[in-house]
């Protein structure tokens, strides 16, 4: 063979075994993974804190412990006799009164006493006659007292008392006005602004001399059995009820199964705290007025934010504020708001569910 293909030969078979060997030392090469894509967590919905309660502007009324401006709360209170005959109703005015008073009358009737510090209404009406008991709640308040004539005991004693009052019947039309809707004696009528004006004219003292009521500023749940439905019925002509309203923690006012409303606006009339007042009474006259005895002690109820329970009042003279005790002989808070007090004789007929 010639030597030159030999050595070719052996060249080539070189080579190939080089190529092998190589290939045998390379290491093999990862197998890359899939990639995954990562989870993504759907953000949580963002949870809306609830607004802070705006801190209250002003000072609290000493009758209902609603915030207002000084000027107000440091005024004069006003009370006004309103009408409850059946052709008086629905009277005006009467859903801005921080106290109201229901007093029993001569006959089947009732009529309200209403105290005005820090709200001004426009109309306020029908404006009745002064009887004697609603003189002693007038002076106890310190307040201008606003009638239209009364019985010769009460107009008496508002002379002898020295009262600040404003009288229907010896005042002008453009204090006290008849409507033309309603037919007399159940149609007089004035306005805030107009007695205030009356006030400043006549030099009555600005501010009223009165230690206010106790409030629950804090709005805890109230101790007592369970009171929803509240029925007072004074005879079979004249009830009133409260059926509570517990998202707005309050009484709505029925009068003779008929819901309550201001004559104003037809808004609907409310307690957030509802007094029972046991007090005794005697018919007077052929006329059927009443002696009720409010100085002394007696028994009564509280409710408010739908619980009841019993308390005792007591009032030491005629100028005295009546104070509410509770079972501890500790004087109650009140819920801050609008107060309806219930005069009634003892045995009264009072359901509470």
């Amino acid at each position: 063979m010639d030597i030159r293909k030999i050595i070719t030969l052996i060249m080539v078979v070189a080579l190939g075994v080089s190529l092998t060997a190589c290939r045998q030392e390379e290491p093999d090469l990862p197998v890359e993974a899939p990639i995954e894509e990562p989870v993504v967590e759907p953000e949580p919905e963002p949870v809306e804190e609830p607004e802070p309660e705006p801190e209250p502007t002003g000072v609290p009324s000493p009758l209902s412990g609603i915030y207002a401006a000084e000027e107000l709360v440091n005024g004069r209170i006003i009370s006004v006799v309103f009408d409850n005959h059946p052709k008086a109703k629905w009277q005006s005015g009467l859903k801005d009164a921080e106290v109201i008073y229901e007093f029993p009358v001569e006959g089947p009737y009732t009529r309200y006493l209403g105290l005005y510090l820090i709200n001004e209404p426009d109309s306020i009406g029908p404006i009745r006659s002064a009887r004697p008991y609603f003189v002693t709640i007038a002076w106890q308040f310190d307040s201008i007292f606003v009638h239209v004539g009364g019985s010769e005991q009460a107009k008496a004693d508002a002379r002898n008392l020295n009262m600040a009052e404003i009288d229907g019947l010896t005042s002008s039309n453009q204090v006290f006005w008849r409507m033309s809707h309603k037919r007399a004696p159940n149609n007089m009528y004035s306005s805030m602004e107009v007695l205030r004006d009356v006030q400043e004219n006549r030099g009555y003292r600005e501010m009223s001399e009165f230690e206010g009521f106790l409030f629950d500023t804090e709005i805890s749940p109230r101790a007592g059995e369970g009171a929803k439905d509240i029925l007072i019925t004074y005879n079979d002509e004249n009830n009133t009820r409260y059926i509570y309203d517990s998202e707005i923690q309050r009484y709505e006012r029925y009068k003779e199964g008929a819901r309550h409303v201001d004559e104003s606006d037809e808004s609907g009339l409310y307690a957030d705290n509802i007094i029972i007042q046991e007090n005794s009474m005697r018919v007077l006259d052929k006329e059927g007025r009443l002696g009720i005895t409010l100085e002394g002690q007696g028994e009564g109820k509280f409710i408010s934010r739908g619980v009841v329970e019993d308390i005792s009042w007591v009032k030491d003279n005629r100028k005295a504020r009546i104070l509410y005790l509770n079972q501890d002989n500790e004087e109650i808070s009140l819920s801050p708001g609008t107060t309806w007090i219930q005069v009634v004789k003892p045995g009264t007929s009072i359901t509470i569910e």
